[in-house]
């Protein structure tokens, strides 16, 4: 039985009671379904089969399912694609920019410094020679 372009109710998981189409055959007991639902590979057993078969092609693209269920009165409701909001993301970008330029800049200005050590020459300071206390000790007579 050909079972591409088979109008199906899902009946189990988050996209249950929600109406999908047969775009391709896995095995027999998993298709890959595309409509209100996501699409997806799904058991075959979740599935409801209602009595009209629809006029697509096998790994149809889902613009062209749209239009197949349009023709036959179902509104798809496109959703969004889940996108990142950009400017909090914008904002951290410019900061680690901003850090990353701050600590080359560090490492450059130590290289700086350091290469300038070297060039001068170190003159020595003369130092005092520590002058040691002299503490007198008691000298203790040993008794007998």
């Amino acid at each position: 039985m050909e079972k591409i372009g088979l109008l199906c109710m899902k009946i189990a998981g988050r996209d249950s009671n929600k109406k999908c189409v047969i775009i391709e055959e896995i095995d027999e007991n998993y298709v890959i379904i595309d409509g209100e639902t996501r699409r997806r590979k799904c058991n075959i057993k979740h599935l409801e089969f209602l009595d009209e078969k629809l006029d697509i092609k096998k790994g149809a693209e889902h613009q062209e399912i749209v239009d197949v269920f349009k023709k036959i009165g179902i509104e798809l409701i496109e959703k969004k694609s889940k996108t990142v909001y950009t400017k909090p993301l914008k904002k951290r970008i410019l900061k680690t920019r901003a850090q990353m330029e701050k600590k080359k800049q560090q490492k450059t200005e130590k290289k700086e410094t350091k290469s300038e050590e070297k060039k001068k020459p170190e003159t020595k300071k003369s130092k005092k020679p520590e002058e040691k206390k002299i503490t007198a000790k008691k000298e203790e007579k040993p008794t007998k």
